[in-house]
């Protein structure tokens, strides 16, 4: 698909969610009491959707105890980024910093120049700089193609709709039952795998080699099986590699292609690099 396809198809996505949401408690409001609670419902639902299209990027940031990372206190990181915004053809996003071992990375936003990246502690300290290079590429990736769009409001959409599922008391469970799978559906029928695949092929458009990302996503996969993570399983599709073992609630929200499937798209990009690497 044409890139600039993938983006409109996004933002699509996005307004289709964001009306979805809104239509969806106005017919609740009519159905309820009327004309005059659905216009109450309505002025409600239209907040909230506004709401989930501007704040979004911060309510996920602040969900995840991010915190914005100054030039000062990284220049090099803040150079790269730059740099490989300019080379994305997206305005310089803002960079966050999440106080976590566990090396991941991930995007939010509005659009591309209305975006943010965060990156955790553990990515900074693990990676070399060509890996942290190949993984802000990926994220910026996801900026030019939109996929920060859709992504961030159906991220929070999901997960309210999780939270209101620990709020019932006895009728947890029932509860989590019931919405756990809604909010599921709505991040995989909006949310295709095949998005991954083409911000990594975008990413190694940006770095000039597909080797940066490559590398990445296999430290990412080996440290994922030593280092604990903690977060709500909805935000699976925000992050690089999905970084949740496969199991309970987290299989619902994944959306991630295997690391190995991506690692070997990625190198068969540079059907030479076997050669090359016998030749160093």
């Amino acid at each position: 698909m044409r890139p600039s396809l993938h983006a409109a198809r996004n933002v699509a996505k996005a307004w289709l969610v964001l009306g979805g949401l809104v239509a969806l408690l106005t017919a609740l409001g009519w159905w309820l009491g009327g004309f005059g609670l659905a216009s109450l419902f309505f002025v409600v639902a239209c907040l909230m959707a506004g709401t989930l299209f501007w704040y979004g990027p911060r309510i996920v940031l602040a969900s995840l105890g991010a915190r914005e990372l100054l030039l000062a206190e990284a220049p090099l990181l803040h150079s790269a980024l730059e740099g490989l915004a300019l080379r994305a053809g997206v305005g310089r996003p803002r960079l966050f910093l999440l106080a976590d071992g566990h090396p991941h990375a991930l995007a939010v936003g509005r659009g591309v120049n209305a975006s943010a990246i965060g990156v955790t502690q553990g990515l900074v300290t693990m990676a070399t700089p060509a890996e942290l290079e190949g993984v802000l590429a990926h994220e910026l990736a996801h900026i030019r193609h939109r996929d920060v769009v859709i992504q961030t409001p159906v991220v929070v959409l999901s997960g309210a709709l999780v939270d209101v599922s620990r709020i019932g008391g006895f009728l947890e469970r029932a509860l989590l039952f019931v919405l756990g799978p809604v909010a599921a559906s709505l991040v995989n029928v909006t949310l295709s795998p095949k998005r991954e695949l083409a911000a990594d092929a975008r990413a190694a458009e940006i770095c000039g080699s597909p080797h940066p990302l490559a590398d990445a996503l296999i430290r990412l996969e080996q440290a994922s099986e030593l280092v604990s993570f903690k977060a709500s399983p909805v935000t699976e599709p925000l992050y690089t590699i999905d970084p949740f073992e496969n199991e309970g609630i987290a299989r619902l929200f994944s959306t991630h292609p295997p690391v190995a499937t991506r690692v070997a798209l990625l190198r068969d990009r540079d059907p030479e690099w076997r050669e090359k690497l016998r030749a160093a």
